[in-house]
């Protein structure tokens, strides 16, 4: 259930509730009528409030309990002084015994320094015993000097504010328990507690009562009684009875709470749910169970479990350690560190394995290595691909070498998952360390990730003692793996299983009957089969996250927070209004020309060029409005799932590339991309590919290949990346690796230069069987500048050299070069953008039709004869 308003309960002058009789004993507040109305009524005075709590019985009155055991900080440094009350301490025990039967009915203050001042006169004229909450331990002000009784609720940190501590549910129950309050006041009508569905419910159920000023300014005038909307499941009981419980040390323990593992706060677990599994407070995402995430992931009852049990080893006869696993079981609810199966993704079979974190913290034991590799052979039986989710501390250390050898050995199994050409696809949950990282996890053909998870192989602990190192911010995070080329892609967790259904559609064979085939398809299918959640023993709490995907996805589409390794800065994509994306727009088309007129002005080229040139063309195919790469792959491919990184060193945004869908067919996608807008340029580094960026291209062909897609290929770029990191990092060998993979891809290739297409850079993704140019595309040996200035040593006479090298495209169809050239419309392609890839993509696909003839044999003996004539 999402939080919401409460419900205010008024009252008549005399301290009655609207529309009812006068209460004869003070019981817990009945459910409010539906027309009461706050303005009709005047609020409850203290006195009215303190009368009422003076009268509980007496059975209510002696507090006994045990002490919360989980807390938001150290229960060391929380302070209660409780005059009147002894405090007997027994372990985990602590009774609070009334000093007389006269006690003074206790009350905790949640309030800033400046309320608290107000509050503190009239409630204790009005007969309160008053407990004000702190936080880090100190007094509120000026209070400290009277040594007014406080508790604290807490220490702040980098991931717990002030606010979020006052505002936790389970530390300020938790702080009511211990300080043997009946009542809670909360210093505004609009501060979260007093909003909040999830603590009013707990409030009630343990038959506290709650109070916030009528309204803001009005704390001396009345108070108003707050309740939850929902009354909860259970009766209401006496203060205590049904205390604030202690969660057990995992994450999740017998009650419904649950503790985040970032902020170390314990939050109702259905809030925990309703928030899509992310911390209230700190915005983490919260380590999930296996049964929860198949319940988010499969369809409805299509999960079927496999190995449930294996025997148990303890090579090393490690003292206790039998005792320890026992001991795992009993407290997580949990076999084994990893949980797999046979299920479906909407409609889609899939072998899938999901590891338990909160199991010996996943840690990868001779268990869990004979689990995976079983997946993966089982796998290989029934042709299913394998979807593995990861979380691991790492090595099982009790078991010593057995553990270390798991790696080598589901390592053996994933390559003969990949002999039999069967998509393997791993998503990266926090934490991923250690030999789950340095095996399967980074073994993956296509490797996802949540926001924000902890990914490596040294423990940052280990290497701060290792090599005195000081790690940079962000360390080891699925957004440091992305930059670097290291994963794919990271998908918010909502957004997991379209892509899985996607990725697992693109990947299916051709030969299956029951294949989806289109993006549409698929996306028809997730509509239909998506009573899919909640699909094993799980709270079915988790159905609500279901349902808000569900409509999420009816309203924007599943890729629209697919993260990418470049953001797109301003203009179209910013999501303004129509007005300021007009403004927006134009002042980018006028930033972008000052860009192109510096440029022509270093080159020292001024006027306007000869109608019908090859210098026109050069000029067409630069200018900054044309559309790019991306705006073609919009146009063409539908479901495009954008795949990055070399998995070696970076994300090289000046290639663009992924999986998708055209005429219904799966095709691999491989684009040079010069941005939409400057920053974007800029980012892109003006689509001069880097060494990393051929290296992403080469491992996606790879990819290709596997799995027997098509390839397109899409050229746009003034060359490649020239400078001395690129060098350092072999420019050449890259280049030199993908012209002479191409050469034996047994795919269909099809390569088309949008724009300019500039030596080597232009020609490692255009060793294909077809070739085409747009009808302003130029294709050289270098640039014409370049041209000029080494064989005449002079920059200026780039015009002369456009026509001298004949780069445009009815020449290099002169030439034998090329195979068509693609007209772009009544006029360039950035006047008429839709014509010029309408035009595209029926190129494509006719290209496509003619080389889906040949055999794998054919196409490569096709494509070296071509290259041969040369």
């Amino acid at each position: 259930m999402a939080k919401q308003a409460s419900k205010y309960i008024s009252f008549d002058s005399e301290g009655h509730r609207l529309a009812e009789a006068p209460a004869p004993a003070p019981e817990a507040p009945a459910a409010p009528e539906a027309d009461t109305s706050l303005k009709a009524a005047v609020a409850y005075a203290l006195d009215a409030i303190v009368d009422a709590a003076s009268a509980l019985p007496e059975a209510t009155a002696a507090l006994i309990g045990p002490a919360a055991k989980a807390e938001p900080a150290d229960p060391e440094e929380a302070t209660l002084t409780v005059s009147g009350d002894v405090r007997s301490t027994i372990g985990d025990d602590f009774v609070v015994v009334p000093a007389a039967a006269d006690a003074r009915p206790r009350a905790l203050v949640v309030a800033s320094a400046k309320n608290a001042r107000a509050f503190v006169g009239p409630m204790e004229q009005a007969g309160l015993d008053v407990v004000f909450a702190t936080v880090d331990n100190r007094s509120l002000d000026g209070f400290a000097r009277r040594q007014l009784p406080t508790y604290n609720l807490g220490n702040t940190t980098a991931a717990v504010s002030a606010d979020a501590l006052a505002g936790n549910i389970y530390t300020v129950l938790s702080a009511v328990k211990e300080c043997g309050a009946s009542l809670i006041f909360i210093d505004s009508p609009t501060a979260p507690l007093a909003a909040d569905e999830y603590f009013l419910r707990h409030a009630r159920k343990r038959g506290l009562r709650v109070f916030a000023p009528a309204a803001e300014g009005t704390q001396l005038m009345g108070w108003v009684e707050l309740l939850p909307a929902t009354a909860p499941a259970e009766p209401a009981v006496a203060p205590w009875e049904s205390a604030a419980p202690a969660p057990a040390d995992d994450d999740e323990g017998p009650t419904h709470w649950r503790r985040c593992h970032a902020c170390k706060l314990f939050f109702d677990k259905e809030e925990i749910i309703a928030e899509g599994f992310t911390c209230p407070a700190c915005g983490t995402l919260q380590r999930i169970r296996s049964d929860e995430r198949l319940a988010l992931i499969v369809d409805d009852g299509s999960f079927e479990e496999w190995n449930a049990s294996m025997p148990d080893s303890n090579p090393l006869n490690f003292p206790g350690y039998p005792e320890k696993v026992a001991d795992q079981r009993e407290k997580s609810g949990l076999a084994e560190a990893v949980r797999t199966g046979r299920a479906a993704i909407a409609g889609l079979p899939v072998a899938i394995g999901v590891m338990e974190s909160g199991f010996f913290m996943g840690s990868m034991g001779h268990v869990v290595g004979e689990k995976v590799a079983a997946l993966m052979d089982r796998a290989v039986e029934e042709r299913l691909p394998v979807v593995v989710f990861c979380a691991s501390g790492g090595a099982r250390m009790q078991e010593g070498l057995t553990s270390l050898m798991q790696m080598a050995k589901v390592s053996c199994a994933v390559e003969r998952l990949g002999k039999a050409k069967l998509p393997f696809i791993t998503v990266l949950t926090d934490p991923t360390t250690g030999g789950v990282t340095a095996s399967f996890a980074m073994q993956g053909d296509i490797i996802l990730a949540e926001p924000g998870a902890l990914i490596g192989f040294a423990g940052q602990r280990v290497i701060r003692d290792t090599i005195k190192q000081e790690l940079p911010e962000g360390f080891q995070t699925a957004e440091f793996a992305l930059e670097h080329g290291l994963i794919d892609a990271i998908v918010e967790r909502p957004r997991l299983r379209s892509v899985l259904a996607q990725l697992l559609a693109v990947h299916a064979p051709a030969d299956d009957p029951g294949r989806i085939v289109t993006y549409h398809s698929v996306m028809d299918a997730l509509e239909v089969g998506a009573g899919a959640y909640g699909t094993v023993s799980v709270a079915p709490e988790a159905r609500i996250v279901g349902e808000r995907i569900r409509a999420e996805e009816a309203a924007g589409g599943f890729l629209r927070n697919l993260a990418g390794a470049v953001p797109v800065v301003g203009g179209l994509l910013r999501g303004t209004d129509e007005g300021d994306e007009d403004a927006a727009r134009a002042a980018e088309r006028r930033e972008l020309d000052r860009h192109a007129r510096r440029e022509a002005k270093r080159a020292g080229i001024e006027g306007d060029p000869v109608a019908g040139s090859a210098w026109e063309s050069v000029q067409i195919a630069r200018n900054v409005h044309r559309p790019t790469a991306r705006r073609y792959i919009d146009g063409i491919v539908e479901g495009f799932v954008e795949l990055h990184g070399d998995r070696a060193f970076a994300d090289d945004g000046a290639i663009l590339a992924g999986v998708g869908w055209i005429s219904g067919h799966p095709v691999t996608v491989i684009a040079q991309e010069k941005g939409v807008n400057l920053a974007d340029r800029v980012a892109r580094n003006f689509g001069c590919p880097q060494p990393e960026g051929y290296r992403k291209s080469l491992r996606l062909m790879a990819q290709a290949e596997k799995f027997g897609r098509p390839i397109l290929c899409l050229v746009d770029t003034q060359g490649a990346f020239c400078g001395t990191e690129a060098e350092e990092r072999g420019q050449g060998n890259a280049i030199a690796d993908n012209l002479v993979f191409m050469a034996g891809l047994t795919v269909p290739v099809v390569s088309v230069l949008l724009g300019e297409g500039g030596s080597g850079g232009a020609l490692a993704l255009a060793v294909a069987n077809r070739v085409a140019m747009q009808e302003h595309a130029v294709y050289s040996v270098l640039s014409p500048e370049g041209f000029a200035s080494i064989l005449w040593k002079d920059r200026t006479r780039a015009p002369e050299a456009a026509e001298v090298m004949q780069m445009n495209a009815a020449a290099v169809l002169a030439g034998g070069i090329i195979d068509a050239v693609i007209p772009e419309g009544e006029g360039p392609a950035h006047e008429n953008p839709e014509a010029a890839v309408a035009a595209v993509r029926d190129y494509v696909k006719e290209a496509y039709k003619e080389l889906a003839a040949l055999t794998p044999d054919q196409l490569v003996a096709q494509r070296q004869e071509r290259f041969a004539r040369f």
